[in-house]
C-alpha cells in the first residue's frame, strides 16, 4: 500500500516536472534536491517538530478553504463552490497522507530507521508545499459574478449625413410572369 502511495505521489510530481520548461524543471530539481539534502541532515527531534508544524499549517489551510466554501455556498455560487470543493478534496487527501506519514515517521525514529524517517518527512514536506499551492488556488476561484454582469443593450447611432435616406439594400424587383409547366399526367 505504501509503495503504491509513494509511486502515485512520485508520478504526480514527475508529470508536473515534464510539463514545465527545461530551465524551470532544472531549477526545481536542484531546489528540491537541496531541500531533501537539508531534510536528511535534520535531527530526529527537528524532523518531528517540523512535521507537527507542517501538519498544523496544512490544517489551517483546510480551515481557510472551508471558510471560502461556506462563503461561496451562502452566495449560492455553484461555479465557485465546485472549484473550491475540488481544491478542498485534494487538501483533505494530502492531509490524510501526511498524518499517516507522520505516524510512520515517529515509528521509524523509534526503531532507529533513519532512511524511512527521512522518506516519510519528505512526503510530509511535499504535501505541505502542495497544500500551500492549493490554498492559493482556492482563494483565486471565481464564480458566476465574474461571468454574468447584467443584461447587454446595444445602441446604434446613424449619421444622417453619411447614410442616404433611401435604403440601398431595398431594391425593387421587376415583375416576372408566372409560367406554369404542363401537367405531368393527363389524369387528375
Amino acid at each position: 500500500m505504501k509503495k503504491i502511495l509513494v509511486l502515485g505521489i512520485m508520478f504526480c510530481f514527475s508529470a508536473a516536472a515534464f510539463a514545465q520548461d527545461k530551465d524551470t524543471a532544472g531549477a526545481e530539481k536542484s531546489s528540491l534536491s537541496s531541500q531533501f539534502e537539508k531534510a536528511a541532515r535534520l535531527s530526529d527531534s527537528e524532523k518531528i517538530s517540523k512535521s507537527s508544524s507542517y501538519l498544523k499549517d496544512m490544517k489551517d489551510a483546510m480551515r481557510q478553504a472551508l471558510a471560502l466554501l461556506k462563503e461561496a455556498r451562502e452566495e449560492k455560487d455553484v461555479i465557485r463552490v465546485n472549484c473550491i470543493n475540488e481544491k478542498l478534496t485534494n487538501i483533505k487527501g494530502l492531509i490524510r497522507i501526511s498524518e499517516q506519514a507522520d505516524m510512520t515517521l515517529q515509528e521509524a525514529q523509534a526503531k532507529g530507521e533513519k532512511d524511512t524517517a527521512t522518506h516519510e518527512f519528505h512526503k510530509i514536506s511535499i504535501s505541505h508545499q502542495k497544500i500551500k499551492i492549493l490554498r492559493i488556488e482556492a482563494e483565486q476561484c471565481v464564480g458566476e459574478l465574474a461571468f454574468a454582469v447584467g443584461k447587454t443593450e446595444v445602441e446604434v447611432e446613424v449619421d444622417k449625413d453619411l447614410v442616404p435616406e433611401d435604403d440601398p439594400t431595398n431594391v425593387k424587383l421587376p415583375d416576372t410572369p408566372i409560367i406554369r409547366p404542363p401537367a405531368a399526367s393527363p389524369y387528375q
